[in-house]
């Protein structure tokens, strides 16, 4: 699934290529795309033309645009496979394009989903302590890349957490934008395994892992995200490269980059943890 980085690439590129262009059409072909709109595709459509797109934002994982009419935001869910393309409107349409917006000179924006867990959804804009967001995203708490993000203020929320640290780093109400791919390089950059309990960590070595997050965030940013196969691109259809950088996430018995010691998998709360045996001991059991 997307997470801040790539969430972030595609947010970029609807900026440089939606914002400012008006819906002239909207046009649905499976109802799974909407489904989160609860009045369905027909009256998304309706509400949707006619509309300029002001701009594209994301908070963690969340994207939305904003256009003209106040208060109303398209909260778009990636889901697993959700793509976001800009593309010439007389281009081929892809298989599993599933909803398709004709921006009024010649291109259109199309969400395409193979996989049909993501979808568009109409919400309400409102405030969150300063922040506009879409009244479905107000429980999603600050990411680490966001200006107002304040490291002391989730440190304290994370001490206050007796759990599993690397459950904590998933749970979007306490810091949002971390999947399973960067919590597993966060980890590994600060030297802790994910099973370690959360309000036992001291402040020093919190600090260290918050940093972890936003520095690999920020270099994933830099090369496009972490793309594994064709199902994430950005608004043109291209590709990341982080994966290419990964110290840890997908690299079972491979030498850890740290101690050439080999990577380890492991199952954590439904899906595969990967970290060093050696520079990332686990707990011992009470």
């Amino acid at each position: 699934m997307p997470e801040l980085p790539e969430v972030e690439v595609v947010r970029r590129g609807l900026a440089d290529h939606a914002v400012g262009r008006a819906i002239e059409t909207v046009t649905v072909t499976h109802p799974r795309a909407v489904r989160r709109h609860v009045a369905g595709g027909a009256d998304l459509a309706a509400r949707l033309t006619g509309l300029r797109i002001d701009s594209a934002q994301r908070r963690g994982k969340y994207l939305w645009l904003t256009f003209d009419e106040p208060d109303t935001a398209l909260v778009v869910h990636l889901g697993m496979s959700g793509q976001m393309l800009v593309q010439p409107a007389d281009a081929p349409v892809e298989k599993h394009a599933h909803i398709r917006a004709a921006l009024g000179d010649g291109a259109e924006l199309r969400f395409v989903d193979q996989r049909t867990f993501g979808g568009w959804a109409l919400g309400e804009l409102v405030e969150v302590n300063g922040t506009v967001v879409p009244d479905s995203v107000a429980h999603i708490a600050r990411d680490p890349l966001d200006p107002l993000f304040d490291r002391e203020a989730v440190v304290a929320a994370i001490r206050a957490k007796n759990t599993e640290i690397k459950r904590v780093l998933l749970d979007q109400t306490v810091i949002s934008g971390i999947g399973n791919i960067y919590a597993d390089e966060a980890l590994w950059r600060a030297g802790l395994h994910g099973t370690r309990v959360a309000a036992e960590l001291t402040r020093p070595v919190l600090r260290i892992l918050l940093d972890g997050v936003t520095a690999v965030m920020t270099e994933a940013l830099a090369v496009g995200g972490t793309s594994f196969d064709a199902l994430y691109v950005n608004v043109n259809g291209e590709s990341g490269y982080f994966s290419r950088s990964l110290a840890a996430y997908g690299r079972a018995d491979e030498p850890c980059d740290r101690c050439a010691t080999l990577l380890v998998r492991e199952q954590f709360m439904n899906r595969s943890s990967f970290s060093c045996p050696k520079c990332q001991r686990k707990p011992r059991r009470r």
